[in-house]
């Protein structure tokens, strides 16, 4: 979803290509600028897609004289058979200057409405086009380091387990979601062989994939089901990577049940609402920093086509003006866990704590970080695969 690459411990990763859209018109002071938003599930997902929808609306107030247009719900299931160039025209008619595409599946799509639109300004969020070479002037990549968030999740996880057994509720199988996996289960490897002492074969990470980034019924796996079997196999904590909250929810409708499962959700900064009793705490993306930069670029008519790949603001995680990552500590997660949650978060940012360090296999044995190699974004970004340790699949059934 979502070469050349700079150094892994960077904050902020920008790469900026040599082109520069000519200074063509900056924006005209009584004239809004408006931008459009495809996003790939509902506004309201309480995940994913609503992370972007309130970015955006910040972004109004931030930038004044920005105005935000959407189109939600750009998936194959809600709208089959349209198209993400049809849907781009739809908001360029509208006063569009800028578009951004929230999804990695509208990775070709939106490539397609760039060219056809060489006056617009496009945003692809976790893309990688501009790395590629195959965007053009007009398009620009942007991501978060997720990578940190799932870090900090993993351990939040291992730390709480009474049964050494965490699940990991995938979305579908590419290098971003196979990233992600990969450094929740090395959070919580750490937390369980450094913190807590304990072998790490006594530690089980089961990922379970549901085919898409949410629940469509009769082509994925329902995520509902996918959870009570973790449950049911003594799994006693679930990490999220799905655009929707499934996994809270169930984890509090087993608390109330009367068993003793946690859950850590993924993506909005609200997620834990409504099940506290169960939620360790939940990684979240914050566009706003990214979004600033770049549609400020384009309404002073400084746009250059670059990829960026954002991290967290080590001083300040939670700071919103600043932060591209935050982890929001739950309420269910112990005052002990909390504090040692802390200092790891300090040692990640302070890069005492490098995970992405080998020795680290594959999960097929062949080599992903020799001993002491410590891995480049590039290697990180193209996770081939699982690691070892790890239970599940590596890519999609053929």
């Amino acid at each position: 979803m979502r070469n050349r690459v700079c150094a892994w411990v960077m904050l902020t990763c920008i790469l900026t290509c040599a082109w520069t859209l000519q200074p063509g018109v900056a924006q005209a002071a009584d004239e809004p600028f408006i931008f459009g938003l495809l996003l790939v599930g509902p506004y309201n997902d309480h995940g994913w897609s609503q992370a972007h929808y309130e970015g955006a609306l910040e972004i109004e107030k931030k930038l004044p004289g920005t105005k935000m247009i959407y189109i939600d719900k750009v998936n194959p299931a809600d709208r089959a058979g349209v198209t993400i160039p049809q849907l781009v025209d739809d908001l360029v008619s509208k006063g569009a200057k800028l578009v951004i595409a929230n999804s990695d599946d509208m990775k070709d799509g939106i490539l397609e409405a760039a060219v056809q639109h060489p006056d617009v300004y496009f945003i692809h969020v976790s893309g990688d086009d501009v790395l590629s070479g195959k965007a053009p002037k007009n398009l620009s990549n942007l991501m978060g380091r997720m990578e940190y968030g799932k870090m900090m999740a993993g351990f939040a996880a291992a730390l709480t387990t009474r049964t050494g057994k965490i699940g990991y509720l995938g979305p579908l199988i590419n290098e971003e979601t196979r990233r992600l996996a990969v450094s929740s289960y090395l959070g919580a490897r750490y937390a369980w062989e450094k913190v807590l002492k304990k072998p790490a074969g006594d530690l089980k990470f089961q990922v379970t994939w549901i085919g898409f980034w949410f629940n469509i019924p009769g082509v994925t796996a329902d995520p509902t089901q996918v959870m009570q079997r973790f449950f049911d196999s003594g799994y006693d904590v679930v990490i999220s990577g799905i655009d929707t909250p499934e996994a809270v929810v169930m984890a509090r409708q087993k608390k109330q049940q009367g068993q003793q499962v946690w859950a850590v959700p993924y993506d909005y900064k609200g997620a834990c609402a409504g099940a506290e009793d169960v939620c360790l705490g939940v990684p979240y993306y914050n566009w706003v920093p990214g979004y600033e930069a770049l549609i400020g670029s384009a309404m002073k008519g400084q746009w250059k086509s670059q990829w960026q790949w954002l991290g967290p603001d080590w001083k300040a995680i939670d700071d919103p003006s600043t932060s591209s990552i935050g982890f929001m500590k739950g309420p269910a997660l112990s005052e002990k866990n909390r504090e040692a949650l802390e200092v790891f978060i300090q040692d990640l940012g302070s890069g005492r704590v490098n995970l992405f360090q080998g020795p680290l296999n594959y999960q097929d044995g062949t080599p992903f970080l020799k001993d002491g190699e410590i891995a480049k974004d590039e290697q990180i970004w193209n996770m081939k695969q699982l690691l070892q340790g790890m239970e599940g699949q590596s890519s999609a059934a053929k």
